[in-house]
């Protein structure tokens, strides 16, 4: 949240939306890099899993006229400021409702942002042919334990759900821990990529 607030503060960040919605499909997309297995889909045809070389960022959305899941083509490639953008025309859209129908194919990995209700934790349910879903809960001030005291800290959870034919607990689990490490301080993981 610190990082959310420093960059609205910048001059270079004008007229750039930065959410806390940002930093996690960064981290999200940075976790993938690491562990690229995560991003795989079942080859029916051929009884395989077929790992994809590139992400196309699904974001849950809702609308007026229900929810949708448009993607980001391409997220992995994307710097911050470009993930920004991309990010608030897609949302835009879907709550216009003049998503393209190109992107409303084609993704590979998604995000539920449930935080935006009030929604602290959930179990999202996969999207046809995506390995995983991570849900986003809703970001408050909380106690919390820090170097053997109480403090306040601002604090999200975070759920993962995956198709067991391609991804493992194990393999969940380190994609969760590695989402959570990069947010728990963002300049530190951005140093380790």
């Amino acid at each position: 949240m610190d990082l959310v607030a420093a960059l609205k503060r910048d001059r270079d960040w004008t007229g750039v939306r930065v959410t806390p919605l940002l930093l996690v499909a960064k981290a999200f997309l940075l976790a993938i890099r690491r562990y690229p297995e995560i991003n795989s889909r079942w080859d029916e045809e051929n009884q395989e899993i077929v790992r994809q070389h590139y992400v196309n960022l699904g974001i849950a959305a809702a609308t007026p006229r229900g929810l949708v899941v448009p993607n980001i083509k391409e997220a992995h490639r994307l710097d911050l400021a470009g993930l920004a953008a991309a990010l608030d025309r897609l949302v835009t859209a879907a709550r216009a409702g003049t998503t393209p129908p190109a992107d409303m194919t084609g993704g590979t990995i998604t995000i539920t942002n449930i935080g935006a209700f009030g929604v602290d934790a959930g179990t999202p349910i996969l999207n046809p042919g995506e390995a995983a879903i991570l849900a986003f809960g809703a970001v408050r001030p909380m106690p919390w334990v820090v170097d053997g005291e109480i403090r306040v800290r601002q604090v999200t959870q975070l759920a993962l759900s995956f198709d067991h034919r391609l991804v493992d607990g194990e393999l969940g689990s380190h994609v969760l821990a590695e989402v959570g490490r990069i947010l728990h301080d963002p300049a530190r993981a951005i140093l380790h990529v």
